[in-house]
């Protein structure tokens, strides 16, 4: 879903949401960084979208904590988007490109050596960088 978000018009909540910090922009933040597989980063932002009545956000919240497992969190985030009035054809927004043009005006493509595709991933810093 959150491919879906970003490949349609929500994308340029993102600018926006620098200023702001509205629901939309947070939500559709949340589904980049849930792409590049900030997984805690992202539930964040989706909490604060669905908080300020974001039924999209509480959505993903759902399938989210579905996808680990069944558990009260799932179930608690489904209830609370139905409660925000969650209906896909309302709230599921349509792509406007394909994968390949993902944002286009919020990220352009940039080189990168293996060693820093691999600093992005690690989860604490490398010891090299530490004795530095």
């Amino acid at each position: 879903m959150c491919s879906t978000v970003l490949q349609s018009a929500e994308i340029n909540t993102l600018a926006a949401f620098a200023a702001d910090y509205d629901e939309a922009g947070a939500r559709t933040f949340g589904c980049l960084l849930y792409s590049l597989d900030k997984r805690e980063s992202a539930t964040y932002w989706w909490r604060f979208a669905a908080g300020a009545g974001d039924a999209l956000a509480a959505h993903l919240l759902a399938a989210h904590h579905a996808a680990i497992g069944p558990n009260a969190d799932s179930r608690a985030w489904a209830a609370f988007s139905q409660m925000l009035g969650f209906r896909r054809d309302r709230h599921v927004p349509q792509p406007v490109g394909h994968r390949t043009e993902l944002a286009p005006s919020f990220a352009r493509e940039i080189p990168m050596r293996q060693e820093a595709r691999l600093f992005l991933r690690y989860p604490q810093l490398p010891d090299a960088l530490l004795s530095r």
